[in-house]
């Protein structure tokens, strides 16, 4: 199939064989990609792509068949990452979204700095949505209001993350390298945790631990806050990748 532009809509603005698309969305495909009636796109709708056909004449495009993709991971993954100063975790949103994360929590601990303002939660979940339809994502991720350290450990234990793998990024060498920790995937999902830039406090990495939070290590150097939550998701994303597509890796 020829190369399509991608629009992430939303199940309400699906209406037998139309889509209801909003100002912005038209503004977007008409303004900014310059197409015009009778050129086509696909609509990502969760798990399900679509076909669709602009229409100038009314504020809707036109559904024309269901495009079989796979571009999801096998195991899906969710990111507590430490929110970070300025504009970073912005990056963080985008680029695991790229990278196939399928839920991402804001996580507010005791070193964090950053105090997100009214409005941010919005903007990542744009960005996720953004993210997604560039990198063919057939979702796009959940990206939740930030919780306390104390909320995401139980957020964790909760049903929604039952029999999920848990583990925590520490900086020492104590725990496991997490590629090493990745020979046996789980059955289910992948929980991580990335921490703030200057790292957990004693306390916080106890209740982890004593919550079923197995810590692993992203190497011998000291990463920044983004980097770390990239690099985690990179080696998870591609591990679980990899068995999917069946290849033997040498770990």
């Amino acid at each position: 199939m020829a190369q399509f532009q991608r629009l992430a809509i939303a199940p309400t603005q699906l209406n037998d064989r139309t889509i209801a698309l909003t100002a912005q969305q038209q503004h977007y495909l008409t303004r900014v990609l310059r197409l015009k009636g009778g050129d086509r796109f696909i609509a990502i709708c969760h798990q399900t792509w679509w076909l669709a056909q602009l229409d100038l004449c009314q504020p809707e495009a036109q559904l024309l068949e269901s495009v079989s993709v796979q571009t999801e991971l096998d195991r899906p993954i969710a990111l507590l990452a430490a929110l970070t100063k300025g504009q970073g975790f912005d990056e963080v949103v985008r680029a695991a979204t790229e990278m196939g994360v399928a839920v991402l929590i804001p996580l507010l601990t005791a070193r964090t700095i950053a105090n997100p303002g009214e409005g941010k939660l919005e903007r990542w979940r744009r960005i996720a949505a953004e993210a997604a339809e560039q990198s063919c994502r057939q979702i796009v991720p959940e990206v939740l209001a930030p919780v306390t350290f104390e909320n995401a450990l139980a957020l964790a234990k909760s049903d929604r993350f039952a029999g999920w793998q848990r583990s925590i990024c520490v900086t020492d060498r104590d725990g496991k390298n997490l590629w090493q920790a990745l020979v046996r995937l789980p059955q289910l999902g992948i929980l991580i945790m990335v921490g703030p830039e200057g790292g957990w406090t004693a306390e916080e990495r106890a209740a982890a631990i004593a919550q079923g939070f197995a810590p692993v290590s992203l190497g011998r150097r000291v990463l920044r806050a983004v980097t770390a939550s990239l690099a985690a998701v990179a080696l998870l994303s591609t591990r679980i990748d990899a068995e999917e597509c069946g290849k033997n890796i040498d770990i």
